[in-house]
This record gives structure tokens, sequence and C-alpha cells, in this order.
């Protein structure tokens, strides 16, 4: 049984422990599954069950909410959440007053950032965002759209769409701005990009206070690195190789990566142990190059992150 100073010293520990959790806004949605994956390979496994909304992670600093990507930045701002993943686009929207960390390229789709665009049905009679001027326009981005519009000095209506935005013209509305990472969904619904507003893509965003908190900044700074890291690692291959020590320039003339790999000599003088990172696509023509130059003993493996 621990004696009274002992007591209120835990109970302070506890305390202090649950001031300096992280609590970090998930998206929810589109970007979820991608978030996930993301984060098991930073380092940070998430668990949850299909009917929660409350991540388990197994760091104990760590708590947070999943919660629609649309509304993290706010929450972000008045403090709910120390930090949270997002879009540029979103930040914008609500005009939050938050701390962008950095960008996250990734998404459900593709590793590019998105687009929001201003579109028309392929038929339509307009060409250009001036000839939308007093017409409609259905979006879920509606007040970056009408600061657009304005910028422009084009005055039209623009109204809120709650979804399926491509399905509105040209009953509901003369145009849509939606978002698109590759334009197939734009082709496939028979529409023609007039003008593109803004690209956007997901970005790890801190409240103010929580980003002048030292120990908050610098559990927020880890988590950074290792997405970042597992990012970067995510279309590289680590490749080692025995080479005969007459052929490295050879080789590493034939891929730019090879201009510093790391060398190691073996217990035969005459032959050097080569090992290196590419991209997974300069694997397959790289690796009979090798072979042809008289490299053995090739190995290419998955590396989790990468870190510069």
């Amino acid at each position: 049984m621990l004696a009274e100073g002992q007591s209120v010293g835990f109970l302070k520990g506890l305390m202090s422990q649950e001031a300096l959790k992280l609590m970090i806004g998930m998206p929810k949605g589109s970007l979820e599954e991608a978030t996930l994956q993301l984060f098991a390979r930073a380092g940070f496994p998430v668990a949850k069950s299909s009917r929660s909304y409350r991540p388990s992670f197994d760091d104990p600093s760590l708590d947070g909410r999943f919660i629609r990507a649309q509304e993290v930045a706010r929450y972000v701002e008045h403090g709910f959440f120390d930090c949270g993943l997002t879009g540029q686009d979103w930040v914008q929207e609500n005009a939050a007053d938050v701390v962008q960390v950095c960008e996250l390229i990734y998404s459900r789709a593709s590793a590019q950032k998105s687009r929001w665009v201003l579109c028309v049905p392929e038929a339509s009679p307009v060409q250009t965002a001036q000839d939308l001027a007093g017409k409609r326009v259905a979006t879920e981005l509606v007040e970056t759209t009408r600061r657009w519009f304005k910028a422009q000095g084009i005055e039209c209506e623009v109204e809120f769409s709650w979804g399926a935005t491509e399905v509105k013209v040209p009953e509901l509305a003369d145009a849509i701005v939606d978002i698109t990472e590759t334009g197939s969904s734009i082709k496939a619904n028979k529409l023609r990009i007039v003008a593109q507003l803004m690209e956007t893509t997901t970005v790890l965003i801190a409240n103010k206070a929580a980003w002048a908190n030292p120990a908050k900044r610098a559990k927020i700074e880890q988590i950074v690195l290792m997405l970042q890291g597992a990012l970067a690692a995510q279309h590289m291959v680590g490749l080692k190789f025995n080479l005969p020590k007459a052929k490295l320039a050879q080789v590493a003339a034939a891929l730019p990566a090879l201009r510093n790999p790391t060398i190691s000599p073996l217990s035969n003088p005459e032959w050097i142990a080569v090992e290196t990172i590419i991209d997974t696509r300069q694997a397959r023509e790289f690796i009979p190059t090798l072979k042809a130059s008289g490299a053995e003993g090739i190995v290419e493996y998955p590396i989790n992150k990468l870190v510069y």
C-alpha cells in the first residue's frame, strides 16, 4: 500500500501523463483506410472497431477521435485536438487559424495531389468561368469557391452540395466545383473541366497552443518524422550485391543512385559488397544489368521507412 506522500506523487504523475497525452484528429471517410495503413507503416498501428470513433493506439501517449476531414481543422483550432490530419482545402475552407506542420501526399487512390476543378457538361455552351455570370454552381467547397469567383470578378450563385455533386448538372446547377485525383470520375460522368481552383493534399496541422508546448511539439515532430519516412519508402526498395571491384564505375554510371552507395570490402580483395536504395520500378531494369556486369548474390528487399 502506498504511503500518503507516495499516493499524491503517483496521482500527480498520472495527471501529468494525461495532460501530456496528444489528441489526434483522424480523418473519417475516404482517407480513413489510407491513413490507418500509413500510421501502421510509420510504427503507430491503430486498432478500431467498425462502429467506433475512438482509435486505439499502442502508444500510451496518444489518443484521438475519427471525425470527418471537413471538420478536423475547426476542432484543432479550438483545441479539442492537439493535431490532426485533413486536407489543405478544408483548412482554407474553414479559414482555420492553425499551424501547418507538413504536407503528406497520399490519398485513397494515388500518391499525387488532388485538384478542385470547375466542371460543366460536355455539351454545355460554357467555355470559360466568365460564361457562368448569373448562373448557379453547386459544390461542397462553398466559401473557397465564392472567394475564387469573387477574385475573378464573376457574380454567380454558389450553393452547397451534400454529395453526388456530379449528377446535379445540368438540371439542378449550371456547373459544379468538385475534387478529382485522376480525372477519371469527371470523364465517366461526361463532364468537362473549365478551370482549376486549387490543388490540395493531406496536411498534418497543429493547434497553436499545443505547438507551443515543448513536450507536445516534440511528440508531433516524432510522428511527422515517422510518417514522412513511411511515405518516402513506399516506392523504394533496398538492393545489395557482391561485385568485382573493377566493375563499380561501370555499374555506378548505369544508375545515379549508386553514386553514393555503401561499399564494404570482402575477404577476396578483388570483390566488394554494395548496398543502396532505388525506386521499385528501377529494380526490374537494373537487376539484369547488374547480373550482366558480373554481380552475384543480388538481394532486393522491402524497406518500411526512409529518413533523409
